[in-house]
């Protein structure tokens, strides 16, 4: 399942302040924010791809309820991509585990398309080891340098 944090890359990063969780995507960059203040969904808002997100707590598990979806985006999941409707409803749920890992499980629903809520497998995100992502477009260009000048700042590190 492509979770928000990964967007169409793996390559991501999570800030958190008082009032909000900031999701960051290096592939494609973009955002997500997801208040964490108890505030309801924004019913007012426009569909839209990313949807609207909002986030509490359940112990050490973080908790991200998003709807209001636009029925214009597909999802992405191992490989393969989907359409889905405007009545999608996505509820994540991201545990560190460690230091070091995060797991994240993810269940969808969508009453116009599917049959049952469909639970995607959890999926385990390894802490990188650098602290900061940078913006990465995919045109070849930009990413070959981009990968060149990373490799030798990391080179003959352990």
């Amino acid at each position: 399942m492509n979770v928000s944090l990964y967007n169409t890359g793996f390559v991501g990063q999570i800030l958190q302040t008082p009032k909000f969780v900031v999701m960051l995507s290096e592939t494609n960059p973009s955002f997500r924010l997801v208040p964490l203040d108890g505030r309801p969904h924004r019913d007012e808002q426009p569909p839209s791809s990313r949807g609207d997100s909002v986030g509490h707590w359940e112990g050490d598990t973080l908790v991200v309820d998003t709807k209001n979806y636009s029925d214009a985006n597909w999802m992405h999941a191992e490989g393969e991509v989907s359409f889905h409707s405007d009545a999608m409803h996505i509820v994540e749920r991201y545990r560190r585990i460690n230091k070091d890992t995060m797991e994240v499980e993810a269940t969808i629903e969508d009453p116009k398309v599917l049959t049952k809520p469909w639970v995607v497998p959890k999926q385990t995100l390894r802490l990188a080891n650098f602290d900061q992502i940078m913006a990465l477009d995919c045109t070849g260009v930009e990413s070959a340098a981009l990968m060149e000048a990373a490799a030798k700042q990391n080179y003959g590190k352990k």
